[in-house]
């Protein structure tokens, strides 16, 4: 499973407005100042956020977008759901996949669905408030 620009940008651009929850609608070109993204990029993101009614969006002078709720109530899973279509590890688990004729004689097919309920469980269990104030990826010490 490898997670897409898109899905990652629309963590980026959601945790963004996490943290700018109290300015009211936050400027999609500061989004895209702040997260290095390029406008239209994140143009076509927040379409699919807004449309899923994740995020709230207003036109004109003091608009751009703000959350629909609060930053808890936002699992990062469904986030990443709604914007790379399928967190499944092999197709055969997607939810449009067609049956596979093999499923019952499949040896690896109990693995791979341990690991979707895993990838799935993890992603699900990471709320949009978790991640803010998070150190960046250099700051992490293992």
């Amino acid at each position: 499973m490898m997670i897409s620009t898109r899905g990652r940008y629309a963590l980026r651009v959601m945790i963004d407005l996490a943290e700018h929850q109290g300015q009211g609608f936050v400027p999609l070109k500061a989004i895209a100042t702040r997260q290095e993204i390029s406008q239209k990029y994140l143009e076509s993101i927040t379409a699919i956020l807004s449309k899923a009614g994740l995020v709230e969006g207003m036109h004109g002078k003091g608009g751009g977008y703000r959350l629909c709720h609060a930053p808890e109530d936002y699992r990062v899973g469904d986030i990443l759901r709604l914007t790379e279509g399928s967190l499944a590890p092999v197709a055969c688990l997607e939810q449009s996949a067609t049956p596979c004729a093999r499923a019952a004689e499949c040896r690896t097919l109990p693995m791979w669905a341990r690991l979707d309920a895993m990838i799935n469980e993890f992603f699900d269990g990471i709320t949009l408030s978790e991640l803010i104030g998070q150190p960046t990826g250099g700051d992490y010490v293992i």
